[in-house]
């Protein structure tokens, strides 16, 4: 099973990396997909990433493993975006494919609740009159990450 990862500045393209995911195979069921855009709360003019090269994409890479181990897929692709980011601009993108629509749908999930609380980013947004805020990490998204935790 291929697992792609990526952390890049640049906006994705969903068509083209669902072709890439899929192209040419004959055992994909269902893909799943979940794209999560910056959202512009309270006078936000932009949402600013930042991480540390190759550790982020290791940690990242474990995630995706875990979620090949949980489930029967047949490849994933997972890209984060870093830099300025505008709202309305795409952050994430997470495909898992798969032969069953179940197995895409439930690895989908797990893979964007435990990238939320458990890849390294950090996020600082910037106001329309200068101001600046770290995003905090929020306890709704430790709560989504916990039903995936296993004892």
């Amino acid at each position: 099973m291929a697992v792609r990862v990526r952390v890049q500045q640049a906006v994705f393209d969903l068509a083209a990396e669902i072709a890439e995911l899929t192209g040419g195979r004959t055992d994909v069921g269902g893909v799943a997909s979940f794209c999560g855009l910056c959202r512009a709360d309270d006078g936000l003019v932009t949402l600013e990433l930042e991480h540390y090269p190759g550790m982020t994409e290791r940690a990242i890479e474990r995630i995706a493993d875990e979620a090949a181990r949980r489930w029967p897929l047949t490849g994933a692709t997972v890209i984060h975006r870093v830099g300025a980011i505008p709202p309305g601009a795409p952050i994430v993108l997470v495909l898992t494919a798969s032969s069953h629509r179940a197995a895409a749908l439930e690895s989908c999930a797990f893979l964007i609740d435990w990238l939320k609380t458990r890849a390294p980013f950090w996020k600082r947004e910037v106001f329309a009159d200068g101001s600046t805020r770290w995003v905090e990490a929020k306890g709704e998204d430790d709560q989504a990450a916990a039903r995936w935790d296993r004892a």
